[in-house]
């Protein structure tokens, strides 16, 4: 018997793949775009997740070359970004070192589990041959109008003397020096205009082959709401406040304006204003999160708005719960109809005013919809009809109108650090923020940097300091880095055409390829990565570079891996299994085939130890068994269970019921006898190959095949071999074997004896379906099998059973 070497035999094909570049994609017949999401190469490497993820779309990559298909399948990594720079801070070091050595780890790991990937066509943020194009469609994007500055707000160290992002900002202090609160600062900051696309982000989502809790989250995070902007005269100023319950307008008793309002300051009286900087110092990050999270809180701004049809003088409050760049920023309180307007009043004391008839009740708002009352000439109507009767006649008054409101806001892509790809503008004294011209793209990342006081870029003259593309005076650089979002938002293209030097990509290759025909990962992305991935695609449509709407038609997100202890697996919890040491131990085909076989991809599951144990050794079976085979004539038994199975695992990856294909391959190598022809051998090695593609290589070429059996033809299943009747005597055979199991558990637990011999008598039509000698292995007893009508050769009468001759069923001795 051969024994099964599986480090030999992966480094073995690892190498030939690598070596003859096996999956590299070529543009020839059919497509199909198989992707997994853009990694974070992180310094602990690959972990469990990632081999789960991976091994999923692998497995119909491999699958749907081996039916004919062009396949693309790549692999890159998002490589910019804060951890590597905050390791860098802290380690005194360049965060390019952390990177290149990251993925450089990351590699090794994904080709010691077996990963299709082309290679060639790698692409990694970092990389000014990818950060350029970047750059490239930034200055498009400015061109196209759908790029601007303007200020917001920040967190801002005065410490660092730096802008801190949000996960910076540890409650309300920074990250480094944990004693220093953190300022609120208003700077001019670059914005994306997603806006401009939010109703066609809205309405094609119902178009994709999506989860469909996903496309709700994508609704939701957009947030198509239809109501009325009505105007609020403000110191003589009209400021506009969107409500989707016009009919409520009678009601208002006071209007929230955001605290990180860029205008909040113009509304505060010299009486509040010490009030308010006391209120502000309490506001503590940017983050839209934080803001619901915590007590809603406020205070009086000193200003009075006016109210467009009663003309009362309506209190202006400053609370840090209203979101500064949702909508105007400001927001119309309804505290009789709205339970939040409702507790901030009762905190405050502010009066309340029904003005929708209610069941009487003071102690929370009544927030249904109903008749109005204390609406002057609106008294008596349906909240549905005064939400059109108030806006229209606000229409007339010039004081309001109908509008679409969206939840998603332009999207802020400065980022006040280093490790992020340069934004190509210049600023200059005459001319004002100009774009580079694009003959000097890339803008190169300086290496030589220094870390510790704010934005290393400031300090550096090499960098910093330039001439104007337009005047040729004396500028300088913009030192703000794009959010890493937006190299995620357009890699999945540069793959179709990762080695083009004067484009992003070609219009030819990216209109063979897209759009991604299978796109996997984690659920966590369904709104930032997958909705700025879905606006830029639409927005380089528009600007011409390709011809589709959506990026990717099919997203499937996979399950989460509990430890043991049934928990998410993380480093925090010490539950992580490490998939290399899981490879090194049991082979990376015993680890892809356990991560599939537990769960439904898109189900959690838990590690288990016994699991991977259990897999390994039905490895071992499948090459030994395929090893040692005699070559010869398949029983028509065997040709049944090939087919059957064939079959049945060629319906479960297409789809996506992994876990039931593995099923099948343990079941129909636990259950062929050990004599088979050529034609069905060959069968079983192609049908592992996408499972197990390592032991499939080795035994598809021990027998002579030259070509890989990666590349070989899927089997084609001979649908003249599948019998229904030897199904169907499968079964009734598996029953019996379970009856008499039962049978001789229960006589032992009600009479405590043990059971010696079993005897089966069966219909005469049903005898060919039982074996003797195989039911006798399988229950460790001797069973013996007769036609109810061989009286001759065993009466049941004279047993303890008192049953009646010649009665079909069991009976013991």
């Amino acid at each position: 018997m051969e024994d099964y070497d599986f480090r030999d035999i992966e480094s073995k094909w690892q190498k030939k793949w690598e070596d003859s570049k096996t999956f590299e994609a070529k543009e020839k017949g059919d497509k199909y775009y198989v992707l997994g999401m853009y990694p974070y190469p992180s310094g602990s490497g690959l972990h469990m997740g990632h081999a789960f993820n991976y091994t999923i779309a692998d497995i119909l990559a491999r699958y749907k070359r081996m039916k004919g298909l062009s396949v693309l399948h790549p692999m890159g990594f998002d490589s910019f970004g804060l951890p590597a720079e905050n390791a860098a801070i802290k380690n005194k070091s360049h965060p390019k070192l952390f990177t290149d050595e990251a993925i450089n780890n990351f590699i090794r790991q994904l080709k010691a589990i077996g990963l299709s990937y082309d290679w060639n066509r790698r692409v990694q943020s970092h990389d000014p041959n990818y950060y350029r194009w970047n750059q490239f469609i930034f200055l498009q994007l400015y061109k196209k109008g759908l790029i601007y500055r303007k200020k917001a707000n920040v967190n801002w160290c005065p410490e660092c003397n730096t802008v801190l992002a949000n996960e910076q900002v540890h409650n309300g202090k920074c990250w480094r020096h944990t004693e220093t609160d953190i300022q609120i600062k208003s700077l001019e900051q670059w914005f994306v205009k997603t806006t401009d696309y939010a109703d066609e982000l809205v309405k094609d989502v119902d178009s994709l082959d999506w989860p469909d809790r996903i496309k709700i989250m994508q609704k939701n995070w957009i947030g198509r709401s239809e109501g009325s902007e009505i105007l609020f005269e403000v110191n003589g100023e009209d400021w506009p406040i969107f409500t989707t319950r016009a009919d409520t307008l009678m009601g208002v008793t006071f209007l929230v304006v955001s605290a990180q309002h860029p205008r909040l300051m113009e509304l505060v009286t010299k009486e509040n204003k010490k009030e308010i900087d006391s209120f502000l110092k309490k506001v503590k990050s940017t983050s839209e999160k934080d803001n619901f999270n915590i007590e809603k809180e406020g205070v009086f701004t000193g200003s009075y708005a006016v109210h467009p049809i009663t003309k009362e003088k309506i209190p202006i409050w400053a609370g840090n719960f209203v979101v500064a760049d949702y909508g105007s920023g400001m927001v119309m309180a309804v505290p009789a109809h709205d339970q939040r307007d409702f507790d901030f009043a009762k905190k405050y004391d502010i009066p309340l005013k029904f003005v929708i008839d209610s069941d009487g009740k003071t102690n929370s708002a009544y927030t249904k919809q109903g008749v109005l009352i204390n609406s002057g000439k609106f008294d008596g109507l349906e909240s549905l009809d005064a939400k059109d009767k108030i806006t229209s006649h606000l229409e007339k008054m010039k004081k309001g109108k109908k509008i679409v409101q969206y939840k998603l806001r332009d999207w802020l892509v400065s980022r006040q650090r280093y490790w992020g790809t340069p934004i190509p503008m210049i600023h200059c004294e005459k001319c004002g923020v100009v774009p580079v011209d694009e003959k000097d793209l890339p803008v190169l990342l300086p290496e030589k940097v220094k870390f510790g006081e704010g934005n290393p870029l400031l300090s550096n003259k090499e960098f910093l300091e330039v001439s104007c593309p337009n005047c040729n005076c004396k500028a300088r650089r913009e030192t703000d880095t794009m959010d890493t979002f937006f190299d995620s938002s357009w890699y999945y293209l540069r793959f179709t055409d990762s080695l083009n030097d004067k484009l992003p990509f070609s219009k030819k290759n990216v209109s063979y390829w897209m759009p991604v025909d299978f796109y996997t990962g984690g659920a966590e992305h369904a709104c930032m990565h997958l909705i700025y991935a879905r606006f830029f695609t639409k927005a380089l449509r528009d600007l011409g570079f390709l011809e589709f709407d959506e990026p990717f038609t099919k997203l499937f997100n996979q399950g989460m891996i509990h430890g043991e202890d049934g928990v998410v697996m993380s480093k925090s919890r010490g539950n992580v299994v490490d998939p290399l040491e899981i490879s090194n131990k049991y082979g990376a085909d015993s680890l892809r085939l356990f991560l599939i076989s537990v769960a439904s991809p898109d189900k959690d599951f838990a590690w288990s130890s016994t699991g991977i144990q259990s897999t390994f050794r039905l490895v071992n079976r499948i090459y030994e068994f395929l090893s040692n085979v005699k070559e010869g004539k398949s029983s028509k038994k065997n040709k049944h269970k090939v087919n059957l199975a064939l079959r049945g695992i060629t319906q479960d990856i297409e789809d996506l019921s992994y876990n039931l294909a593995s099923i099948k391959i343990r079941s129909l190598f636990e259950g062929l006898e050990d004599e088979l022809d050529s034609e069905d051998i060959e069968k079983l090695i192609l049908m592992i190959s996408p499972f197990c593609p390592h032991i499939s290589e080795e035994l598809w070429s021990k027998r002579g095949n030259k070509k890989m059996s990666s590349l070989s033809t899927w089997p084609e299943i001979d649908e003249s071999k599948i019998d229904e009747n030897i199904e169907k005597a499968e079964k009734n055979f598996e029953s019996l074997v379970s009856d008499v199991n039962n049978l001789i558990k229960m006589v032992k637990d009600k009479q405590g004896k043990d059971v010696e011999k079993v005897y089966v008598y069966s219909l005469p039509n049903e005898l060919v379906n039982y074996d003797s000698n195989e039911i006798s292995k399988r229950v460790g007893r001797e069973v013996l099998v007769y036609a109810v009508n061989d009286k001759d050769k065993h009466d049941p009468q004279s047993k303890s059973s008192k049953a009646k001759p010649g009665k079909p069923g069991l009976y013991l001795e």
